[in-house]
C-alpha cells in the first residue's frame, strides 16, 4: 500500500508544521509520509523541540524549509496549519485535497520562560488532537478524506 504523503505549512515552519508533522509520522504509523514547510521559513524553534521530546517524538533533526522545494511534488493532502499561511499558499496543482487548521503562533508567547512553554505545550496538545481526528477519519475513509 502506498503511502498517504502530507505537507503541513505555516508561516516559519518553526514550531506548529514541524510538530504536525512529527505526531504524523510517529501517530500514522508507516501509513503517512509527513513533511512540512514555510512560507518565509525561519529556524526550528527550540521549545517546539523541547515539547515534543516530552511525548517522545524527537523533532531536533527536522530543519525550516520553503514551500518552494515542494512545489512540483504530488501530495495527497497539504495542510495549512496557520491563517497567514492559509492567505499566502500558493495553489498546490499536485495535491489532491487543501485542508485549513488554524492554531496560534506559540512563538509570540510573551513571559517567562514557564509561560512561553506553558503555550507550547498548549498548541502542542491541540496539533496532535488534530491529527488524531485526521487519522481517525482516515481510517474510515479508507485514508482519503474528502
Amino acid at each position: 500500500m502506498d503511502r498517504v504523503k502530507v505537507l503541513f505549512i505555516c508561516t516559519h515552519n518553526s514550531a506548529r508544521s514541524q510538530m504536525a508533522e512529527g505526531f504524523l509520522n510517529r501517530l500514522g504509523a508507516g501509513r503517512f509520509e509527513a513533511r512540512s514547510a514555510g512560507t518565509e521559513p525561519g529556524t526550528l524553534h527550540p521549545l517546539a523541540v523541547q515539547v515534543m521530546a516530552e511525548e517522545g517524538i524527537d523533532i531536533s533533526g527536522q530543519h525550516a524549509k520553503s514551500i518552494d522545494a515542494f512545489l512540483q511534488e504530488r501530495f495527497d493532502y497539504v495542510i495549512t496549519v496557520c491563517d497567514d499561511a492559509n492567505e499566502t499558499c500558493p495553489v498546490f496543482p499536485n495535491a489532491r485535497h487543501r485542508l485549513h487548521w488554524s492554531f496560534p503562533d506559540p512563538s509570540r508567547a510573551q513571559g517567562t520562560r514557564e509561560k512561553r512553554l506553558a503555550v507550547f505545550r498548549a498548541i502542542r496538545d491541540a496539533i496532535s488532537a488534530r491529527v488524531e481526528e485526521f487519522l481517525t477519519a482516515s481510517v474510515r475513509e479508507g485514508d482519503r478524506l474528502p
